[in-house]
């Protein structure tokens, strides 16, 4: 169920190496944004004393930096949504060339990715207090686990069925798709290989989807 080995050779044989490079040039002008606008706010702060400056400046942009790579699991539909068709007629093609699809859902499915993520970025907050008990990491990886695993195989399986019946399809597939969500969130937050989970969510799903559609 978990389809590693094709995902990766995937990225060749569908020729995805050059959405892999804008997928991480995003996600690094992401993150160097964020970081960026972090520290000029702490150097806009009124303080007389330099080197309290200077400290406060690189401990805001440590926070950025960590913020936004904890941030990252939410972002990764957004950023797909940017690919998503592409990758899925590209991976389709090569390896279910009897099964594709020419549907152009590239802006409902961006609002619907708009959406997702806002909704995620809410769940996230509230969940923020278990970090001061103690569990907000692992409640962190259990809800992302499931965000991700839910929306990643409703775009794959949505753009052939649309989204109410891939809704269904996923919730008889409830733990297969949680347990490939779970795989996609742990992947998200190893350094060098998060900047382009985006690509490797989708081609993921788009299997997964695949091997449960044969399946049944």
């Amino acid at each position: 169920m978990f389809p590693l080995a094709k995902t990766l050779e995937s990225f060749f044989k569908a020729k995805l190496i050059k959405f892999i490079v804008l997928d991480i040039l995003i996600v690094l002008a992401i993150i160097s944004g964020f970081t960026y606008f972090s520290v000029s706010y702490a150097d806009s702060i009124n303080i007389d004393t330099e080197w309290i400056k200077s400290i406060l400046k690189f401990l805001t942009g440590g926070f950025a930096l960590i913020v936004g790579w904890f941030i990252l699991p939410i972002l990764m539909p957004l950023i797909a949504g940017i690919f998503s068709e592409m990758v899925i007629k590209r991976v389709e093609g090569i390896y279910y060339p009897n099964d594709t699809e020419d549907k152009a859902r590239f802006w409902p499915d961006m609002i619907h990715d708009i959406k997702f993520t806002l909704y995620s970025l809410f769940l996230n907050i509230i969940i923020i207090p278990l970090y001061f008990i103690g569990i907000g990491f692992i409640a962190s990886i259990m809800l992302n686990s499931y965000l991700l695993g839910r929306e990643f195989f409703e775009s794959a399986a949505g753009y052939h069925l649309g989204k109410p019946e891939a809704n269904k399809l996923r919730k008889k597939h409830n733990t297969k798709i949680y347990l490939s969500g779970f795989a996609l969130t742990v992947m998200a937050l190893i350094p060098i290989l998060n900047l382009f989970l985006p690509i490797i969510a989708i081609v993921w799903m788009v299997h997964v989807y695949h091997k449960l559609k044969t399946s049944r």
